[in-house]
């Protein structure tokens, strides 16, 4: 398991203008909060540049490297989050959704530990996007991807809805294969080009 995060963490480093690009889109989503939390939190990659201080994630070792980037950590999974009803104004995944084993379960948590009118924003691969096809098919060769599920723009929205979430807003960005992308990429507003897709959601 320790090549798997050691790897994951070079990733970042080696395909470090993909990486800012989906910085960069997620920044543009994220409104002014008092209290967030990404769920799934990881080392911490997004947590960290995007000022939110708290982080959920089953994995202790990636736990680890988030809380030495400045990350409060709590062990827990997405389809039952360890904190109260309506404890924060924000909420934050990203590449986690294909990891769920429950999505449905997952969104709705999402929405009990928000306040009315909180935000929650997801960052994902789009699977129906032009760069995205290609890559989900690929992912049994992908060491971390092998096991995912794959989400379009429209089954996340969908399931957002069941969920109690509304005023639905998305940018999009990573228009090139990865090997190829040598610059930070542009962000622009909508789905169905970028691979790389943010949803901005608010609880109703």
């Amino acid at each position: 398991m320790k090549g798997t995060h050691l790897g994951y963490e070079n990733w970042f480093e080696e395909n470090r203008p993909a990486y800012e690009s989906e910085l960069k889109a997620l920044k543009a989503n994220i409104p002014s909060h008092a209290r967030g939390l990404e769920i799934g939190v990881g080392s911490g990659r997004f947590a960290a540049p995007l000022g939110i201080l708290l982080g959920v994630d089953p994995s202790s070792r990636m736990l680890d490297i988030a809380h030495k980037r400045g990350i409060e950590v709590v062990n827990g999974v997405a389809e039952k989050l360890p904190f109260a009803d309506s404890s924060f104004d924000l909420a934050l995944m990203v590449t986690t959704i294909c990891f769920l084993d429950d999505i449905e379960s997952a969104f709705r948590e999402v929405n009990r530990i928000l306040m009315p009118s909180g935000s929650f924003i997801i960052g994902f691969i789009d699977k129906n996007s032009t760069v995205g096809r290609p890559y989900t098919e690929k992912r049994k060769k992908n060491v971390f991807y092998s096991l995912a599920n794959f989400y379009s723009v429209n089954e996340v929205v969908s399931l957002l809805k069941i969920s109690g979430f509304d005023d639905f807003f998305s940018t999009q960005t990573i228009f090139r294969d990865m090997k190829d992308i040598k610059d930070i990429e542009p962000v622009l507003p909508g789905h169905g080009k970028g691979s790389f897709v943010v949803v901005r959601a608010v609880k109703r």
